[in-house]
Formats: C-alpha cells, sequence, structure tokens
C-alpha cells in the first residue's frame, strides 16, 4: 500500500473539522471510507499539532472507490402499513443524515412545499377581475331596470281609457293605505311607490271622499285630484264639460253640443239637440216643469225661430253617461230658473213678463260690453218703447238673417238690410221681438232690472274702443254716427 503524501500544516490557521467529521466522531463504527484504509500520518499519532486540513489528491493519486456511500432508509408509510397482515411487526422510521451537508433528509411528500406556479396565480386574478366586473355589470343593469321600473310605475295604467273608476277614500287614511287603494281599484301599479312618490312631492293634504277617477291619469294627475276633496256620496263619473258662453243663439249651443266626444247613453249631435229643443211635446213638459219661467214663452204662432231661445242658461255644464239631449236641455232651463228666482217678484212689480225682460237682456247683451253701459242702453230701450218708437238695434237684424254670432264687419252692420220681412226686424216694427235673440248673462238680464234712468233716446258704439255714445235727439245722434262711425268707415275704405 502506497503512504499518502504528508501534508504541510498551518500553524497560524485553525481548520475547523468538516461536518463529515463531526458526524463521524458521533456516528462510532462507520468509518469514512469503508473501501480505503488511510494511515494515520505521523504527526496526528504525536497529537502535538491541530489536525491536519482535509486532504485533496492529486488526479493520479485518487484510487478509492468513487461511489457514493448509500444508507438504507426506510420512511413512514401509513398506508403501506394498513396494507400489510396484522401479524407482521412495522419497522421503525429512521432518519437518514446527508454526511456532507449536515442537513437530515425528510421525506418529499412530508417536508416539500407546493409553490404555484406564476401562470395560476395570474389566472386567479384575471377571474376575480372578470367576476368583479360581471358583478358590476349585473348591479348597474338592476338600477337601471329598477330606476325604469319606478318611472313606469308613476306613468297611467292605460292612456288610451276613457273610463272612470269610483273609488273612496275613508277618513283618517295614510298615504300607504290611499296608495293601497288605488292599487286595488287598478289605478296605479304599485301602492308602495305611490306612497313614495307622494311623500317625496309632499302631497301631505290628500283627502277623504268618493272620487271618479280614470285610468288614464298618471300619479301626479290622481295626486292633484286627491287634493281637490271627494264627494260625500258616489257621484256619476263626468265624461266631458260644455261650456255655453253668454250671449250664445240655440244654433251655436247645438253646434257646441256636436262637438262633445265620449261614451254617452245616446249621441249627442247638434241634429238631435235642434230637434229636441224644437220638439212641442217637450216643451210643454218643461212649461210644466218651470211655470214662473215658462210661463210667458212665446207661442207658436209668434214667429219666433226658437222658442226657448234666450231660456238656455249660459254655464259650464258636466256631460256624463247617462246625459241626453233632454237632460241637457232641461238643466240648462233648471239653471235659468234657479238664477232668475230672485227677480221673479221685481219682474211683476215693473209690469214686465219674464220673456219680455230676457228679449231686452238679449240686446243689451251684445249692444255693450261694461255693465255701466248696459244700464245706459237698457235705459234708452225703455224710453223708447214708452214713447212707442222701434227700438233700431242691429241685433235683431242679424238674428233675423242667420248672421248672430258672426264675425261681421263694421262695413256689413251699417250696409245691413232694415227692410227685411221677419218679426225681428225692430226698424219697421214697433215694440219687443217674439223673443230673445240669445242666451243673456245674468249681468245683462240684472242691467236690464236695474236700468239707469236718462232721457237718451240714441245710442251708438265706436267699434274700435267699444266706447258707446248716447243722445236725446236725432240731430246729435246723426253727429255721433258721422264722427265715431262712418269717419272711422272711410279710414277703413
Amino acid at each position: 500500500m502506497r503512504k499518502a503524501p504528508t501534508v504541510p500544516t498551518h500553524p497560524s490557521q485553525d481548520v475547523p473539522a468538516s461536518p463529515a467529521d463531526e458526524i463521524q466522531r458521533e456516528t462510532p463504527g462507520v468509518p469514512s471510507h469503508p473501501s480505503q484504509d488511510v494511515p494515520s500520518s505521523p504527526a496526528e499519532e504525536s497529537g502535538s499539532r491541530p489536525g491536519p486540513g482535509p486532504v485533496r489528491p492529486k488526479k493520479f493519486e485518487r484510487e478509492y472507490n468513487e461511489t457514493p456511500t448509500r444508507v438504507a432508509v426506510s420512511y413512514k408509510t401509513a398506508e403501506k402499513k394498513a396494507e400489510q397482515a396484522g401479524s407482521e411487526t412495522p419497522t421503525p422510521a429512521t432518519e437518514t443524515v446527508d454526511i456532507i451537508s449536515d442537513t437530515p433528509r425528510r421525506s418529499r411528500r412530508e417536508g416539500a412545499k407546493s409553490v404555484k406556479p406564476k401562470k395560476e396565480k395570474k389566472s386567479h386574478v384575471k377571474a376575480f377581475v372578470i367576476s368583479f366586473l360581471v358583478f358590476l355589470a349585473l348591479l348597474s343593469a338592476g338600477g337601471y331596470f329598477g330606476y325604469q321600473y319606478v318611472l313606469d310605475s308613476l306613468l297611467p295604467i292605460d292612456a288610451n281609457s276613457k273610463k272612470y273608476v269610483t273609488v273612496q277614500i275613508p277618513d283618517g287614511s295614510n298615504v300607504q293605505e290611499i296608495g293601497t287603494t288605488l292599487e286595488k281599484a287598478g289605478l296605479v301599479k304599485h301602492g308602495l311607490i305611490f306612497s313614495f312618490y307622494a311623500k317625496y312631492k309632499n302631497y301631505t293634504d290628500l283627502k277623504a271622499g268618493y272620487y271618479n277617477l280614470q285610468k288614464s291619469m298618471s300619479t301626479e294627475d290622481l295626486l292633484k285630484e286627491l287634493q281637490k276633496g271627494g264627494t260625500d256620496e258616489p257621484q256619476e263619473p263626468v265624461l266631458a264639460t260644455l261650456t255655453i258662453p253668454e250671449g250664445y243663439t240655440i244654433d251655436q249651443i247645438a253646434q257646441a253640443v256636436g262637438q262633445l266626444q265620449g261614451d254617452f247613453k245616446e249621441p249627442l249631435t247638434a241634429e238631435a239637440f235642434l230637434a229636441k229643443v224644437q220638439d212641442e211635446n217637450f216643451i210643454s213638459q218643461e212649461v210644466a216643469k218651470y211655470p214662473s219661467l215658462l210661463e210667458s214663452l212665446p207661442t207658436k204662432e209668434s214667429g219666433a225661430r226658437y222658442r226657448l231661445e234666450g231660456y238656455l242658461f249660459p254655464a259650464t255644464y258636466s256631460i256624463k253617461e247617462s246625459t241626453t239631449v233632454e237632460s241637457l236641455i232641461d238643466e240648462m232651463l233648471a239653471a235659468t230658473d234657479k238664477n232668475l228666482s230672485p227677480y221673479y217678484s221685481t219682474i211683476k212689480s215693473k209690469n214686465l213678463t219674464v220673456n219680455e225682460l230676457l228679449t231686452i237682456a238679449s240686446l243689451v247683451e251684445k249692444e255693450g260690453a261694461k255693465t255701466e253701459d248696459r244700464k245706459l242702453i237698457a235705459g234708452v230701450f225703455y224710453n223708447r218703447l214708452n214713447r212707442d218708437m222701434p227700438l233700431q238695434s242691429n241685433i235683431a237684424i242679424l238674428y233675423a238673417q242667420g248672421k248672430l254670432g258672426q264675425n261681421i264687419s263694421l262695413a256689413e252692420d251699417v250696409a245691413i238690410d232694415t227692410n227685411i220681412d221677419s218679426p225681428y226686424n225692430v226698424y219697421k216694427n214697433v215694440g219687443l221681438m217674439p223673443g230673445p235673440v240669445d242666451s243673456p248673462s245674468l249681468d245683462a238680464i240684472e242691467s236690464s232690472i236695474n236700468q239707469t234712468k236718462s232721457d237718451n233716446l240714441y245710442f251708438v258704439a265706436d267699434v274700435t274702443d267699444g266706447k258707446v255714445y248716447y243722445a236725446n235727439n236725432q240731430e246729435d245722434h246723426d253727429r255721433n254716427v258721422a264722427e265715431h262711425v262712418n269717419s272711422k268707415l272711410n279710414q277703413t275704405n
């Protein structure tokens, strides 16, 4: 056996023992290189010097076995033990020590940590971002559709519906209870949204009672209607309203009736109205019903165009499903009777009939616009009647021609045919016409009852400003006509 070469020592340096040496010392009986016996050097035997550092043999001197030492290692395998027979004794688990690194070897299954690849982490982040965006999209969509649902709930249930629904709002009902009532009646989509909207818009003064409401009404419309207050008893729904202006003739009233629209019990047409207003059986029925008003009604032989002309009170009327032309005319006569009732005794005290008063009032209605002028004009008519002078009113001539209520120019008014053969020609005929020519206002009626007394026999109005000029003789009247009518006519031409 070749003797190992002596390696010089370095007294100035302490070489620490390698981990392998430490393991070797702690593990008796295990040679460092079992395949080769290396004799100790003289220095090691004497013990006078510190231990030499590791020997680095040259390449050509490597004759020992370089095969790594394999140490049998057994691991705890619970699964395998369970599979073995019960009589077999398990082998104790041992721990292998790495003779080079001084680090205990452990089972990869026990000690190894799983490391997730970066791609897997990125995929998780990406999935989270996508999920979050989907959540935001769903949240936005839900908010949008929720907002649209609320807006739709405030709109009418049926914008084209014309029918009415009768509901009762009990005393002491709060907004939520009112909303529930309207929802059950099919007037709102959601009672809760109705109550929230009412609170938001500060509709706090909703009143109890019976209401006739429509499905074509929005939430705002319903709230405004509920502020007005209902009736103590259920009322028939109003389908339309008819407004008769002051000074309207029966022909004009018939035209207004013909323009009504609604689901009525029977058609309300102009033709049906005119037929009923001239129905003698119906007129007789009304005379018996309103004797104080109609006892002096013009006779059939009087030549009156319409016997009921001037007796239909100008006002606004509610048209219901059950309204007919007969009931409508009756309602107008009832309104006139009601408004004239306080004056019946006064009319008699003036030796006038109701028909005479209404006839004068129908002229006053058209001749003057202001109450002061109307009273003066009524006084002129009474003065002329008392002197057996023709009234000479163009209003009566226009009615006879069927033009009253139309737009008449100043030239047409001046050129009016005063020779027309008609009982309404008050240029030729002395006294009053057979009856009124229009439906006078209450102001014109009162002015005709309480006329202003004077000695005036004439009057003429300036059509440009409506001012009326009076005279008590023909000469002054002609001067007023020349100055305030003819001069304006020349300017117009």
